[in-house]
């Protein structure tokens, strides 16, 4: 059971956003909706604070690949030849030094979906933190 957020498109796809119902979690669900084979509305209702409301914009800001988890804060090396490609693809990512060509970046993104993008950057990209963020 979940407490649905809103409806997002993303990457060729819409995908449902919620919460579990249960509150097992501390970031939201996503699920795409072209795979939900069954739906049942409970009648059920929930409330959520003005000051607590779902920001799409925030959340895109900090999914990858609509892949989400935990929020984490990350630290990485970049030496490519085009940092304004990583600061366009993650929009939370922060210049923290630059030294002889490689530039320190910290962000802070939801789930692994960041890492799993950052991989595939080679040997542009060196992982130097990798926390889960607290008092979310």
């Amino acid at each position: 059971m979940v407490k649905p957020l809103a409806i997002m498109f993303s990457e060729f796809y819409f995908y449902l956003v919620a919460w579990f119902a249960d509150d097992s979690k501390d970031y939201p669900a996503v699920f795409r909706a072209d795979r939900i084979s069954n739906l049942a509305d409970t009648g059920e209702r929930f409330k959520i604070p003005y000051a607590q409301r779902f920001e799409e914009g925030e959340f895109r800001k900090r999914v990858q690949f609509m892949y989400t988890g935990a929020l984490r804060r990350i630290e990485f090396e970049f030496s490519g030849p085009s940092l304004e490609a990583i600061l366009d693809r993650i929009p939370t990512a922060r210049v923290i030094s630059q030294k002889d060509g490689v530039v320190t970046l910290s962000a802070e993104c939801y789930g692994d979906g960041v890492l799993m993008w950052l991989r595939t950057q080679g040997d542009y990209v060196k992982i130097l933190k990798n926390n889960l963020s607290h008092g979310q």
